[in-house]
Formats: structure tokens, C-alpha cells, sequence
């Protein structure tokens, strides 16, 4: 389970990341919202133990250490970050991402029967660029888990690439509620879908708001009244209280 408490990173003038707050456990899918790409990203490289926090808890499977998140989590096609070069071809791509995997559990993975096995032959030859949002999501999310020790699944504005979420969305769903692997998945979006109705949070949602100013005592902000009414009623109130008129004060008599 990956619990995050006041997650804050401080940025060089406004704040990277404002303090946010969720929890996610195996076998779900949570969506953050939030309105910046900066942040998107760095909720998602923080989530993922690719940037530590300014402060805050973050806490995977009962354990405060980063090194313990990093190895556990997967970082999904966050922008500037790790997303795919425009110029590699499909199969360039998967050569390169196996090759990144601990050679404990690389055994002989080749990109052309990687491709195979896992139904990616029909898109191999086309550039990153060429391939369609649902087809893009689905392959660096296959990529991602090629890696069995991956458990927690952090992809960053998938909705970057298409409008319609029914193009990555029905992909991380399937991920999360996997029973033969159930997967922690988080990804940040500019916007919740339509009717979504599962779990959902937003960037920010730990920030401290200052209290209220008391409202002003009603009496002393209406001058129409001693009671702040007005109307006949409130002529009469006032004409029973008038203020007495001041003391004629005599500059002679003060010496």
C-alpha cells in the first residue's frame, strides 16, 4: 500500500509540488487531478522515489524508505522524464527498455520475440510518434511490467495523448484489478473523466487554508439603527436614542 501524507516539493520560486495527501492499495486505480503539467510530473516522479520531498510521509508497504519505493514502482511515459525519443522505431524502443531491466530478471528477452509474445508485431516497425494513443499506452505499460518486481505502477498524464480516456483509461483498469497481479496504479490527469466514479484525488488537497475573518458585529456595521433594522420602527428606535449632546468644553475654565 502507498500512503502519502503532506507530500510537499518546493520549487525554485512557487511550490513544485503543494502539500497532497492519498493512499492507493493493490489491486486499484487512483486518478489525482491536477491542473499544471509541472506538478502532474513532479507528484508522479515523487510517487515513484525519483525525487525526494521537501516534507511530508511517504510510505510504501510499511516502509519509509525511498530506495525500497524505487524499486518497487514504475514510472510510465512522464514528459521530459522517460518518454519515449520521437526518432526510435517500436522495436528500437523495446531494446532499449529491456536492456534496462535488473539482469536477474532480464534472462534472454530480445525485442523480436518480446514483441511477439506480447502482440505488439502489428506496430513494431512505426515510429513512437505514429503509434495511436491506446496502442502507446498499452505497450509502455507492458514494458513497465516486463520487470517482475514492478508493484506499484505510476503513469503521468495519460491524457495527454488523446481526449477520449477510453483510449487509457479500460488499459490502467485492467492493470489494477489484474487477480493473477494486482497492481497499485496511480496516474495524474489534467481532468477526472466523465462518471468517473472510482478512487480520486487531487494535487493540493493538504493545503493548510487560513481561517475566515470574523464577520463585523451586526450593530456596529448597519448604521441604520441601534439594532441594524430600518424602517419606521427603526426611525422610532433611534429617535429613543439619540446621543447626548456634547459638553461645551470652555478653554478658560481648564486653567
Amino acid at each position: 500500500m502507498l500512503c502519502v501524507q503532506q507530500l510537499h516539493v518546493k520549487g525554485r520560486r512557487d511550490d513544485l509540488l503543494p502539500p497532497t495527501s492519498l493512499q492507493v492499495r493493490p489491486g486499484e486505480l487512483l486518478l489525482v487531478e491536477g491542473d499544471g503539467q509541472d506538478q502532474r510530473t513532479a507528484l508522479a516522479l515523487t510517487l515513484s522515489g525519483r525525487m525526494k520531498p521537501s516534507a511530508g510521509g511517504l510510505d510504501w508497504d510499511g516502509s519509509s524508505k525511498i530506495r525500497r519505493l524505487r524499486l518497487a514502482s514504475a514510472l510510465v511515459d512522464s514528459p521530459g522524464v522517460n518518454e519515449p525519443e520521437q526518432h526510435l522505431s517500436v522495436k528500437d524502443l523495446v531494446t532499449e527498455d529491456l536492456a534496462l531491466i535488473p539482469r536477474r530478471y532480464r534472462g534472454a528477452l530480445l525485442s523480436k520475440p518480446w514483441l511477439k509474445v506480447n502482440r505488439f508485431e502489428d506496430i513494431a516497425a512505426l515510429w513512437i510518434d505514429q503509434v495511436p494513443a491506446r496502442r502507446r499506452a498499452e505497450l509502455l505499460t507492458a514494458l513497465a511490467l516486463a520487470n517482475p518486481a514492478t508493484d506499484l505502477l505510476v503513469v503521468d498524464s495519460p491524457d495527454r495523448h488523446s481526449a477520449d480516456p477510453a483510449d487509457w483509461l479500460p488499459r490502467l483498469e485492467e492493470l489494477a484489478y489484474d487477480a493473477g497481479r494486482p497492481l497499485a496504479v496511480v496516474a495524474t490527469v489534467a481532468a477526472l473523466p466523465d462518471g468517473w466514479t472510482g478512487p480520486a484525488s487531487s494535487i493540493g488537497n493538504a493545503v493548510k487554508v487560513a481561517p475566515a475573518t470574523a464577520a463585523p458585529d451586526e450593530e456596529s456595521a448597519d448604521p441604520s439603527g441601534p439594532h441594524g433594522a430600518s424602517g419606521p420602527a427603526a426611525e422610532n428606535a433611534a429617535a429613543n436614542h439619540r446621543p447626548t449632546a456634547p459638553i461645551p468644553f470652555d478653554f478658560e475654565d481648564s486653567k
